[in-house]
């Protein structure tokens, strides 16, 4: 059984950049047991469902709607959302609310998220994503972007969904951003959204 230990996520030291929108980098969130802990049940428990949209095709849940196993519970409790707003508040510069909607996205082979920014107006304002997945290879696909612009082909990074790695960004206007299409293997994507003060 795992038993979380009072700070559950480990980060390693985030890279922070500015251009072309607030946006770091962490190679790690999680010690290792934990992590795999997480991804055993995200393959064979959670409660997955198809969403189909104009812009993508996933499989995801929200976390207040999952029956969470107990060794797992404190992904949802007061103290763990505290200190990952606490962690985007310091990265971001920002003043959060209380509130944090916590999902979890799953994409298989054939399945891609093309090119948004996510930004509504009273909408969440940052995001915190932390990838899981078992041995993720290039030939896998699967590839964050985050692009200059809205034009497709104007990349700003490639971010590889390295197992237990973490981003966090602001959602602006600007905060153009696409999942390249999955061929192989299973991609698994913890999202913690935030609301600006």
């Amino acid at each position: 059984m795992i038993l979380a230990p009072d700070r559950a996520v480990d980060f390693f030291p985030f890279s922070v950049f500015s251009e072309p929108f607030l946006y770091a980098v962490s190679r790690r969130a999680f010690s290792a047991e934990i992590s795999f802990g997480i991804l055993e049940w995200l393959e064979t428990k959670a409660p997955w469902k198809l969403v189909e949209t104009d812009f993508y095709e996933q499989f995801e849940f929200n976390f207040d709607d999952a029956l969470i196993p107990d060794q797992l519970a404190f992904l949802c409790n007061e103290k763990f959302l505290d200190s990952l707003r606490a962690e985007v508040q310091s990265l971001m510069k920002v003043s959060l609310e209380g509130r944090i909607d916590a999902t979890a996205h799953k994409l298989v082979s054939g399945q891609r998220i093309r090119i948004h920014n996510d930004f509504l107006p009273s909408g969440e304002t940052h995001r915190l994503l932390i990838q899981l997945n078992r041995g993720w290879k290039e030939e896998d696909g699967g590839f964050l972007l985050f692009f200059n612009s809205s034009d497709p082909a104007d990349v700003h990074k490639v971010f590889h969904p390295v197992n237990n790695s973490a981003v966090a960004f602001a959602i602006s206007p600007h905060s153009y951003h696409a999942v390249t299409t999955i061929h192989g293997s299973e991609r698994y994507t913890l999202v913690y959204s935030f609301y600006a003060k």
